[in-house]
């Protein structure tokens, strides 16, 4: 064990980052932005590394390293002092990563990261490891490709192991016309001819959410589940509660909980998993980060999904997961800013009751990039999707 950690870690007992103390975070996105607000709040200074100097984060931290997700020496830079250093996105070159566990305390660590950043490690993982997947196959050249598709009965969603997120990096196969070896060739080439994921298309219900959060101590806590709508492959709204049986709630509260202490992380994880119409209950991917589904944590639960990463990064007592009332959010893409005249009209989508705007401070919009979110409670989980969604109008 690394000399530079603290006397009571070397003993086992990880030591607690106190308040005052600086939190160090691997991007700046709005989930670091987010991260960083929440950390501020409990007395934390914070740091944040990420490629762009004016990122989301860096209007509310103390200071933001530039550099690229494979920059070792910003790394090193940003974990220079930390008491911990985390992340908000897991696209971090696996080098630049050992370097900052060398320096501070890694959370959510080194070896879950290398699997979960590239989707054929992390549905191996989950394979493996007994964990209930849709049928899959890993496929690194086209020929393979035009095998799996034959194997997984000609309705395959594709995606590239690394990199790939709301949508981008994947193909549809045999699900909009027929699977051809041509249209099979072209989803190849279309995914840039990289080791990826095909994975048989399943006849899908709904999709739900649940974020699980460890500490080093070793404490789990599960949040309800959130049910998740996509268009276009990006989620457009979450809503807490998900409106689903208790038993499957549970079930799915349990296998989150099973899978960040088997990866061994410390910090969050969300557990993305589709119910089919047969009942199945299925792992799709997982986020080692706050995600986005959970952003109406802030408003649904007693510890929001933000405050619970800094508590997990500082190896504080988890906070109550339990939900005080429901609430929604809905995802505000550049597309709003790009089909409107000018501003959206913000202030006619605040009128609708209980409804927060809540804006990244991303400058340039552009069709399919998250710019900020509107959340709402209500009485009811419908209410607040109501109410959300009637504010989404709006604008």
């Amino acid at each position: 064990m690394s000399d530079l950690l603290d006397p009571s870690q070397q003993l086992g007992k990880p030591a607690v980052v106190e308040p005052g103390s600086l939190l160090a975070i691997l991007g700046g996105g709005q989930l670091g932005r987010m991260m960083a607000m929440a950390a501020r709040t409990m007395g934390y200074r914070v740091r944040v590394m990420d490629p762009e100097p004016l990122c989301p984060a860096s209007f509310v931290v103390d200071e933001t390293i530039v550099g690229r997700w494979d920059d070792v020496a910003a790394a090193r830079r940003l974990a220079a002092g930390a008491g911990a250093v985390t992340l908000e996105i897991e696209q971090i070159g696996v080098d630049a990563l050992t370097e900052v566990a060398h320096l501070a305390p890694l959370r959510p660590g080194v070896e879950p990261i290398r699997i979960i950043q590239d989707k054929t490690l992390q549905k191996v993982w989950l394979a493996e490891n007994g964990f209930p997947v849709g049928a899959f196959r890993v496929v690194r050249t086209e020929a393979e490709l035009q095998n799996a598709v034959s194997a997984l009965g000609k309705r395959v969603f594709l995606k590239i192991g690394r990199g790939g997120y709301d949508g981008r990096g994947q193909a549809r196969i045999g699900l909009d016309a027929d699977a051809t070896e041509e249209a099979v060739a072209a989803a190849w080439q279309s995914i840039g001819a990289l080791p990826a994921v095909a994975e048989q298309a399943l006849d899908l219900d709904y999709e739900i959410s649940v974020m699980a959060a460890r500490n080093p101590s070793g404490e789990v806590r599960s949040y309800p589940p959130a049910r998740n709508h996509h268009e276009n492959q990006i989620l457009a709204w979450s809503v807490l509660p998900a409106g689903i049986p208790a038993a499957l709630e549970a079930r799915a509260e349990a296998l989150a909980a099973d899978i960040i202490a088997r990866l061994g992380i410390e910090g969050l994880l969300c557990v993305e998993m589709f119910v089919t119409r047969q009942g199945e209950l299925l792992v799709n991917e997982l986020a080692p980060r706050p995600h986005n589904s959970y952003h109406q944590s802030e408003r649904a639960c007693v510890t929001s999904q933000f405050e619970q990463a800094v508590r997990a990064a500082c190896n504080l007592p988890l906070g109550d997961t339990s939900l005080l009332v429901p609430a929604a959010i809905v995802n505000l893409l550049g597309d709003v800013w790009l089909g409107s005249a000018g501003e959206p009209n913000f202030a006619a989508a605040l009128a609708v009751p209980g409804v927060r705007l809540h804006l990244y401070e991303k400058h340039t919009p552009r069709v399919g990039r998250k710019m900020g979110h509107l959340s709402a409670t209500g009485a009811t989980a419908d209410e607040a999707l109501e109410r959300v969604l009637e504010a989404k109008k709006r604008l």
